[in-house]
């Protein structure tokens, strides 16, 4: 028998054994998993105090207003909108690093390439010229054990999941900011508006105490007393114009534009209010906010990752095998790959309590997310409930301030009449007249400010909506 035939008897009489402990091993591990949590919503209470049937997010919540130049912002800020992008750019490199951890449960496999020209001179000037030219393949495989491989690819991607959630909160995010936006656009242009009339009746009623004070049946109080409303209200609307600006200033931006960019914005007068979406129970609520889900996916994931510590504490089974040919030479890849199999069985002995401290810091890990999940599970109701308090309290006040201005109007016509008639100065029509001015101006702010308590308790809400509009690819 030649070399060749005698390695490779010698490497089918290793065979044997090294298959029986191969099969021994994958048999006697037991893979690391994460426990199943069943106790993270235990601070969740029972249902919201304004509960009202199953909830049932609306796809585009902002099309119940009814106002296309809404529908076009917001469409035109989740294609365009900058935070929007970077979320994008953050789950594109998650998904790159998933890719990666995933990449350790298959087999490698890597090409080599190596070539010798030379001479050799021998003693009486003669010389030699050899040349030897190499290809081969070398592969590795970490037979997975433990299930170390296993949890740190499923906690790469747990993450990768998380980022897309993430994605899905900014889009509902810079949808709301776009819609609050737009009603303090409105609600500014609306407040100029009134500004501009009251100006124009203040400066009717300043001729009028002017043709009386001519007539000298009034002071000149009277007359400094109602210009100074006058320019009290001059004074009053650079400032609204200049909230404008700013506001148009910050949709720009949200939209990704330059500030000062045309918007085509063109309504003045504030929506009416859709009819109040439901609710639903809290279980809805947490399927269908993405920021809660990513917490409890990242909570998953720190889990996974504990797993992979506890793995990494044990020894690692690596097989490698290689093929060459060279030289009319072929190895045979099965054979080196048995010759190698005992030389790649590592276990950690001595590491300073390296390993252990990592299991250690994977735990505490655990904890944070934990406590962060549950946190943000509150802090979901919470939003969901301020946001509904806020409406209903705003239509409340609401209806009283009407009343109220009701009531002021019709003092002030008294108050009118009676200067009229001489039966009083001009203060009381002065003061009235301020009373009725400033409640109208605040009626506007509050009708704004329902109207963004809505915008609130649709993002509260969350959705399902990013979703179809965001996984088919990037804006």
């Amino acid at each position: 028998m030649n070399e060749n035939t005698h390695q490779r008897l010698r490497a089918k009489r290793l065979l044997i054994p090294a298959v029986w402990l191969l099969v021994l091993c994958i048999v006697a591990c037991s893979p690391f998993k994460p426990p199943s949590r069943t106790d993270l919503d235990r601070d969740l209470a029972a249902g919201f105090s304004l509960y009202n049937g199953t909830a049932v997010p609306e796809q585009n919540w902002w099309r119940s207003f009814g106002d296309p130049e809404l529908d076009r912002l917001v469409d035109s800020a989740l294609a365009g909108n900058l935070s929007i992008r970077e979320a994008w750019a953050r789950l594109k490199q998650v998904r790159a690093l998933a890719v990666q951890a995933g990449a350790e449960r298959y087999p490698d496999l890597t090409g080599t390439a190596d070539g010798l020209i030379g001479r050799q001179k021998y003693s009486g000037r003669s010389s030699h010229e050899f040349r030897d030219a190499r290809l081969g393949l070398v592969t590795r495989y970490e037979v997975d054990l433990w299930g170390r491989v296993e949890a740190r690819q499923r906690a790469a991607a747990l993450r990768a999941d998380a980022s897309l959630l993430d994605l899905h909160t900014a889009a509902i995010s810079v949808a709301a900011e776009v819609a609050a936006r737009w009603v303090e656009i409105i609600s500014q242009r609306a407040q100029k508006r009134l500004l501009e009339e009251q100006l124009r009746i203040n400066r009717t009623l300043l001729e009028l105490v002017q043709l009386r004070f001519n007539m000298a049946m009034v002071s000149a109080l009277d007359v400094f007393q109602q210009k100074q409303v006058v320019e009290n209200v001059k004074a009053e609307i650079p400032l609204v114009a200049e909230r404008e600006e700013l506001l148009r200033h910050q949709l720009a931006v949200l939209l990704g534009r330059p500030p000062r960019s045309a918007l085509g914005l063109e309504r003045s007068t504030l929506p009416e209010a859709p009819p109040l979406p439901p609710t639903g129970v809290p279980a809805d609520l947490l399927s269908n906010r993405p920021d809660v889900r990513a917490a409890g996916v990242r909570l998953r994931a720190a889990d996974w990752q504990i797993a992979e510590a506890r793995a990494n504490r044990l020894p690692r089974l690596s097989l490698t095998g290689s093929a060459r040919y060279g030289e009319g030479e072929l190895d045979v890849l099965f054979d080196n790959w048995l010759l190698t199999l005992a030389g790649n069985l590592t276990a950690p002995l001595l590491d300073g309590g390296r390993r252990a401290a990592e299991v250690d810091r994977t735990r505490a890990l655990a904890d944070e997310n934990l406590a962060r999940y549950r946190d943000t599970v509150l802090n979901a109701v919470r939003e969901v409930e301020d946001a509904l308090t806020s409406e209903a309290r705003q239509r409340e006040h609401i209806a009283g301030l009407e009343k109220v201005i009701a009531t002021a109007r019709s003092a002030l016509q008294e108050a009118g009449v009676r200067y009229r008639n001489g039966l009083n100065d001009y203060l009381p029509v002065l003061t009235q007249l301020l009373t009725v001015q400033g409640l109208e101006r605040t009626l506007i702010q509050r009708r704004a400010a329902l109207l963004i308590a809505r915008i609130q308790l649709y993002r509260a809400l969350g959705g399902t909506w990013p979703r179809q509009r965001l996984d088919a690819g990037a804006p």
